[in-house]
């Protein structure tokens, strides 16, 4: 099994295969009670710092944005979640897996992101019933 950076084996699990690190402020959007509790206790657990919500104000390294097909209009969201990420922080966008409901299409997806700014680089599993799909800033964009 494979090894981020930084990491030992002791901690291995889902934030840590995403790209988590220690003291990140991450931005937690969309939570409902639908959502993975274990993925974000380990966040927590990897950070060392509690999520935030859209309350806070605070610039942060990531932004973790639930959400599900009926959420409501998807570029509009990402816009939104950029607004407080720090310059080459990382939209994690986790949305139900493909059969479950609320799942969205792949394609949505890509041309919400396209849409708010962003670019796809990645999609993976994040936990029992989430895909997450990681989006970053196209290098040298500046967001006005």
């Amino acid at each position: 099994m494979g090894q981020i950076a930084g990491h030992s084996d002791q901690h291995d699990g889902p934030a840590a295969k995403l790209g988590f690190r220690p003291n990140q402020v991450v931005l937690e959007l969309g939570w409902d009670e639908d959502c993975d509790d274990d993925l974000r206790i380990d966040i927590e657990e990897v950070t060392g710092t509690e999520l935030l919500d859209g309350e806070s104000g605070e610039v942060a390294d990531v932004v973790l944005q639930w959400w599900r097909d009926d959420d409501g209009d998807l570029a509009d969201a990402l816009v939104d979640a950029t607004t407080d990420l720090a310059p080459g922080g990382v939209v994690w966008l986790l949305t139900p897996k493909v059969g479950r409901d609320g799942a969205v299409e792949a394609s949505d997806i890509a041309d919400a992101a396209l849409t708010a700014g962003l670019s796809t680089t990645s999609t993976v599993s994040a936990a029992e019933d989430w895909s997450g799909t990681k989006l970053v800033a196209p290098k040298g964009s500046a967001r006005k």
